[in-house]
């Protein structure tokens, strides 16, 4: 069963290569990430012009990917001076909307429910 409270959110600051797949992100997240991409957590990675994001995840039997790519706009993509950062559900949403995550105040409520 899913349960959102403890999937945690990991970010990967810098860019990857998005011809990557399933099995090319899970690499990634065991050799240089040094995580287990078998956790159910939601790993996010993007492209170095930052107008696709791809999150891959484990879910009870099998991997997920999820993809969205920009058109006319990017995503704001973090800096961190570490290679991955975690964040919360909130700031996901607020990152696959094109928003900043790090705000003083919070965003204007959504109209919408995001799916993650």
């Amino acid at each position: 069963m899913f349960r959102p409270v403890q999937v945690r959110v990991f970010l990967a600051t810098g860019h990857t290569d998005m011809r990557k797949s399933i099995n090319g992100l899970s690499i990634l997240i065991s050799r240089q990430l040094e995580m287990n991409p078998l956790s159910g957590h939601l790993f996010v990675f993007s492209n170095r012009r930052r107008n696709m994001v791809k999150i891959l995840y484990w879910d009870r039997n099998g991997f997920c990917l999820w993809q969205k790519r920009l058109e006319k706009q990017f995503f704001r993509w973090p800096e961190a001076e570490s290679e991955i950062c975690e964040m919360d559900h909130r700031q996901l949403n607020w990152l696959l909307d094109g928003l900043e995550v790090h705000q003083q105040k919070a965003h204007e409520r959504l109209r919408y429910t995001s799916i993650f």
